[in-house]
């Protein structure tokens, strides 16, 4: 009886050994490492890649997360031809750009304004609101009145671009969101590196730019900034500043923003699930991947029809990015790299 078993619980043993193995095999596959120990960012989109070498401009100097991830979003907020964020962004259909940010740090601090007027640097007002205040939020004129209190000057942020293209909206009037809108501006097309997808014709960066960073401390922070959806509603406020939806950072475990339409992250809470998720030991992609098939869990007709993307990264510098359909671009930037990759997608 004593020999039997022996057997018995030697077989198991050696039965548990040759799973684990293919268990750690099978996770290996699905993880996308950065290629780096040391300083990260990534953003979403092709014009990403601007503002990460921007932020990288601090973080190779052993600058703070927080820090390269405010001055990284700055570049798209003040480029006129980017027509998703900041200066330039389309208007909503009464004609006014409106702006949303937020920013986290590795504290878990964090700032945001909605619906933000006549200031280009949504992004660094969140900063302000997060530093100066005790509250987490300003909206519409209370955030722009805290803006110009604190030394910003009111600004046109209607371009004549922006402009010509709202007056011909207006001829239908048709509101309806489009998933992956013509690319603003030739960053990718003039900088693309080998490993980079070719470039995609007239493809789109959907509207927002989120960015996650990885200092030399290993510590991470996140930022997130957009003009919102082309000719909405004025007042309509997407996930893009909504801590927990567009962006959320853990310092324990890692961080994760998100590009498209808004409202559908906002119902699960995006960023903070795909974080959530990573703390109960999935891959980063594996995370985003969970993330968008909720999106589909809570509205199949909607998730076949609009897009969202979901970025994340883990404390060990591994990568994940998912989106429902085929269009989603991240740039990656690392001491060994400089990449516009293609996410892989639901549909």
């Amino acid at each position: 009886m004593l020999n039997r078993r022996k057997f018995f619980i030697q077989s198991a043993w050696t039965s548990l050994g040759l799973l684990i193995p293919s268990i750690k095999s099978i996770a290996q596959a699905r993880n996308i490492s950065s290629g780096s120990s040391g300083p990260l960012v990534i953003s979403t989109w092709d014009f990403g890649m601007a503002a990460n070498l921007e932020a990288w401009k601090i973080l190779e100097n052993k600058g703070r997360a927080l820090d390269a991830v405010e001055a990284g979003v700055k570049v798209p907020e003040a480029d006129p031809n980017n027509q998703s964020v900041g200066l330039g962004g389309l208007p909503d259909r009464d004609g006014r750009v409106t702006l949303d940010a937020c920013i986290m740090d590795e504290k878990g601090n964090c700032g945001s304004v909605m619906c933000l007027e006549h200031i280009v640097h949504a992004i660094s007002i969140a900063r302000l609101v997060m530093e100066k205040t005790p509250h987490i939020i300003l909206a519409g004129d209370g955030a722009l009145q805290f803006a110009l209190e604190n030394g910003y000057k009111k600004e046109n942020l209607l371009t004549e671009k922006s402009k010509a293209d709202w007056q011909e909206w207006l001829k239908k009037s048709e509101y309806k969101p489009i998933m992956n809108r013509e690319n603003q501006g030739n960053y990718f097309k003039n900088h693309r590196s080998p490993d980079s997808p070719a470039y995609p014709g007239n493809k789109e960066n959907h509207d927002t730019i989120g960015m996650l960073a990885m200092d030399a401390q290993n510590n991470l922070s996140g930022a997130c900034t957009t003009s919102g959806m082309a000719y909405k509603i004025h007042g309509r406020v997407g996930d893009s500043p909504v801590i927990g939806a567009g962006l959320y950072v853990d310092n324990e475990i890692g961080s994760a923003t998100s590009t498209g339409v808004g409202e559908e992250v906002i119902r699960i809470v995006g960023s903070h699930l795909v974080v959530e998720l990573m703390r109960q030991g999935k891959s980063p992609q594996e995370a985003c991947e969970e993330a968008v098939k909720r999106i589909v869990q809570k509205g199949p007709d909607r998730s076949k029809t609009l897009q969202v993307g979901f970025l994340a990264m883990n404390k060990s510098g591994q990568i994940g990015a998912y989106a429902l359909q085929k269009g989603f671009t991240y740039s990656v930037k690392s001491s060994n790299q400089e990449k516009i990759l293609s996410a892989e997608s639901y549909y």
